[in-house]
């Protein structure tokens, strides 16, 4: 059961604290924090709690005030005992360091205290163990127990199945979850969910669940994912949704006062001269980029345009740089030695970077969450404004931010979703629990259900697991051989194997290994295989055969995969139908997406009354928080997409039919985000397929989708004999021979242990994973259709990459009129469209020819509409 948790009065917390607490606590606070008049009280009364606040509202220090507290009392009377007493959990090895020298000052500090006032106190210990602890370090924690351990998901799994070290965390009495957000959304939340229950089982306290979040939604299901079911019921918890204002200073930004009427050099010299001014007029600036190349050439440029003013005083921080090179940054600028930072996504989460003054968002972040996240790292600090500037370079970016920002502001968080029932994490912590002891069916499966992420876990889908662990599947041709026992009479579990703990040990996890992949010509196009470059897993994953991209400024024809080589076709005269930085894009939240949909509506419906230019004006001005300039440029989009056509929305699904060239276009203006747009173009392409349609090429982005043919395509047709009740079994046809689900069966095969990445002291590369996995792949096939790992890759696949749920939801407003589908055959692609069919010649076009087509364009749109 969920109860908000109500603001406690101040004396309230000053009569709980011990006087060295209290007295450390106002050497350095001038008072307590909202936050902390929320959760203090709440965590010594020992009540489950999530506190959810924006960046640098001090949620971190409201969680282990009441915790130090708690130890200090003990250690002042020698009663602290060789036991852990608090978990930290954090989803990244750098904010668990962070968060050790963030607790051993103030625990110092207290010791100095209690020593000034020749106070005995014992020796509070705080102990970091993650993946880069070493054997000896971890011996130590052996020998001097912490009393507070800071770790992260995986290792909480690892702590668990060490017989030793499992002994000192029989009693823990509080689980502190920090950046829940960022762990619920994903496999990593799923398999810490299920960690959680297992701790509390071995416990012989039921611990205190202390969830820290970020502004995000829904928060009473993030808050059922912290605290877990007993019998059926949700275990009860507070929710304290701390919505104080933090001073916001948020603005959308164009650097140049036309986006059409201009030059790629007026451009770059415009973005690159806002950047240098914004970052001048400020102490230290972080910018974030949606892509890694995006980051490395943004730095490039600064340097190239401003040599004097960027030389030891920039960086750039994202995942592919090392960890040393991360750590350094992030050191650098802490210490205030770094005017700005140029960064992915590595950033978002709550590492303590010091003073940040201005955040610069290039391009949209695609969800409303990511930008308050994002944005919340300037003025981290309680009373700090938060600044921001989204700068964007194209019409459609200006709008989606523009809308972006007004939900932001007006806090309208869109929702995350929670992986279910993920049957490869449950494959593993099986495993583990079998480890640990003999375990009674009834009882395992009765634990399992405890997890938010299972508590609708079928016995079925439970059974089959079993059924694979212990080897009823008969796939030791493959070396897949028996993790468990299970015996029917007894009903009773058990681990298999010497080397189960070990294997389960070096095989643990869930964030899959990607690599790169060898492109190779086939050689048939030329005398022999040739090799001529690499691409990324993430991007081969969006190719299916047939589909043309650019690798070094040339383009191929991607024909098939064997292992980690790609075999493709030199000889193309097609132009490219993906580009090569799609993989690396974030897709457009749905609420987000729906929102930009009726914002639409309400344009579409002015233009249509008849209303002047100035009432229209008038009415964005009000609408969005917008400067004049920004508000000019979106009326004259939606003036030119309204006269030369229709305006697309959340209510009306314009479809356009365009030729070029003898090849024939169908464009959906389908505004749901690129996960909802992946699956329905996916499904209709198949369909289109079925009724006789060949060589259909795909273009997606957030806004929409385009079908590509030199053959007639019977589009309309197909949408309409798709509906929400018969697309999971077409797009599961759809993908079963693509790439992305041979990869994705890989990861999820080997979360499930049926590859092993590590045996007897050797390491399986990617590639000899990837090998191994198409065969056991063709074994599962035969085997069953209802293996398990088998059906996770396809539920991975539609839920988790695309977005099915939301997917049926549109084709329900399809099929019940709520969404009326309109289609329309024009000489050119509308205003609305260009962006779409420009992304699939992005690789081949400069962008002074991206430029000087989208002008020529335009100039033939204005024609035709006559202005």
């Amino acid at each position: 059961m969920i109860n908000q948790a109500a603001l406690r009065e101040k004396n309230e917390i000053l009569n709980i604290l011990d006087p060295l607490v209290k007295e450390w606590f106002f050497s350095h606070f001038k008072d307590f924090s909202i936050p902390q008049l929320y959760g203090v009280m709440p965590i010594f009364e020992r009540k489950n709690i999530l506190i959810s606040a924006p960046t640098g509202g001090t949620k971190t220090l409201t969680a282990f005030l009441a915790i130090i507290n708690y130890l200090v009392s003990l250690a002042r009377k020698n009663e602290l005992e060789e036991k852990v007493y608090a978990v930290y959990c954090s989803p990244l090895k750098a904010l668990s360091n962070d968060i050790f020298v963030n607790l051993e000052k103030p625990l110092s500090e207290i010791n100095e205290l209690a020593k000034s006032k020749n106070i005995e106190l014992q020796n509070i210990r705080v102990a970091v163990r993650t993946g880069d602890t070493t054997a000896v370090e971890k011996q130590k924690m052996l020998k001097k127990c912490p009393h507070i351990l800071v770790t992260t998901p995986e290792t909480i799994a690892i702590v668990l199945n060490s017989p030793k070290f499992s002994e000192k965390m029989k009693a823990v009495e509080f689980l502190l979850i920090d950046e829940i957000h960022a762990l619920a959304s994903n496999k990593r939340g799923v398999h810490l969910s299920l960690s959680l229950e297992r701790l509390q089982d071995v416990s012989l306290f039921n611990p205190v669940r202390i969830g820290l979040s970020a502004t995000i939604a829904p928060l009473e299901e993030i808050t059922s994912f912290l605290v877990g079911f007993e019998n059926g019921k949700q275990r009860e918890c507070l929710l304290a949704d701390v919505n104080f204002t933090k001073k916001v200073d948020f603005k959308v930004l164009c650097p140049v006062p036309n986006m059409i009427d201009v030059t790629s050099a007026e451009m770059h010299h415009g973005l690159y001269s806002l950047l240098d001014d914004l970052i001048q007029k400020h102490k230290t600036t972080l910018i974030f980029t949606n892509t890694r190349s995006a980051t490395e050439r943004v730095i490039n440029h600064l340097k190239e345009k401003f040599p004097t003013k960027y030389l030891d005083n920039i960086g750039a921080h994202h995942s592919s740089l090392s960890k040393e090179l991360r750590f350094s940054i992030e050191k650098r600028l802490r210490e205030g030695l770094l005017k700005v930072v140029v960064t992915s996504t590595s950033l978002e989460l709550g590492i303590d970077i010091g003073y940040v003054d201005l955040v610069i968002l290039l391009g949209s972040p695609k969800s409303v969450a990511r930008a308050l996240q994002r944005i919340g790292r300037a003025g981290h600090k309680l009373h700090d404004v938060s600044k921001g500037r989204l700068v964007v370079l194209d019409r459609d970016d200006l709008v989606e931010c523009s809308v972006l920002l007004k939900e932001a502001v007006e806090r309208k968080i869109d929702k995350i979703q929670i992986p279910k029932n993920c049957l490869d994490v449950l494959c593993q912590h099986i495993y583990g629990m079998a480890i640990a002891k003999i375990w009674n069916i009834e009882e395992m499966f009765k634990l399992i259900k405890r997890s938010y992420c299972y508590h609708e876990l079928t016995r079925e889908d439970f059974l089959s697991v079993i059924s694979y662990l212990s080897g009823e599947y008969a796939l030791e041709a493959r070396n897949v051989y028996a993790k468990i026992w299970y015996d029917q009479k007894t009903k009773e579990i058990g681990k298999k194997g010497r080397l189960a703990r070990v294997i389960y040990m070096t095989n643990l996890g869930t964030i899959p290994e990607e690599s790169f992949v060898n492109v190779i010509i086939a050689a048939p196009f030329s005398r022999k295989d040739e090799k001529i470059g690499m691409i990324d897993e993430g991007f081969l994953e969006r190719l299916k055969k047939g589909e043309v991209f650019v690798l070094g400024g040339h383009k191929y024809e991607f024909l098939y995969t064997r292992g980690m080589n790609v075999y493709v076709n030199a000889s193309v005269a097609r132009p490219p139908t993906i580009p090569s930085w799609f993989s690396e894009m974030l897709p457009l939240s749905f609420d987000l997406a729906l929102s930009i949909g009726n914002f639409r509506k309400n344009l579409a419906g002015l233009f249509e009354g008849g209303k002047s230019e100035e009432k229209i004006k008038e009415w964005i001005s009000e609408y969005l928080y917008n400067d004049q300039n920004s508000v000019d440029e979106i009326y004259n989009y939606f003036y030119e997409q309204f006269k030369f056509s229709k305006i697309p929305h959340s209510a009306r699904l314009l479809i356009e039919h365009w030729n070029n060239g003898g090849k024939h276009y169908v464009i959906f203006s389908s505004l749901y985000g690129r996960r909802v747009n992946d699956a329905l173009s996916r499904a209709i392409a198949y369909a289109v397929g079925r009724f006789g349609g060949r060589d259909v090429e795909l273009g997606i982005n957030d806004n929409g989708f385009y079908l590509a043919s030199q053959e007639p395509m019977q589009v309309e047709r197909a949408l309409k004999e798709i509906s929400s009740k018969n697309i999971k079994e077409i797009l599961e046809e759809a993908i079963d021979k693509t790439e992305v689900f041979k990869r994705r069966f890989r990861h999820c095969a080997t979360r499930a242990l049926m590859i092993l990445r590590n045996y007897k002291g050797k390491r399986k590369s990617v590639g000899r994973q990837q090998f191994s996995s198409g065969f056991m792949l063709a074994a599962a096939r035969k085997t069953s259709a209802d293996f398990p790992v088998l059906r996770e890759a396809k539920r991975e696949v539609l839920e988790d990459l695309m977005d099915i749920n939301n997917t049926k939801l549109v084709l329900d407003w399809i099929n019940q009129g709520k969404i009326k589908t309109e289609i329309v055959h024009n000489e050119l692609p509308s205003p609305f469209a260009l962006n779409l069919i420009i992304q699939g010649h992005a690789d081949l076009m400069k962008v002074e020819d991206k430029m000087e087509f989208l002008k020529r364009m335009h100039k033939a749109i204005m024609e035709r509409i006559g202005k």
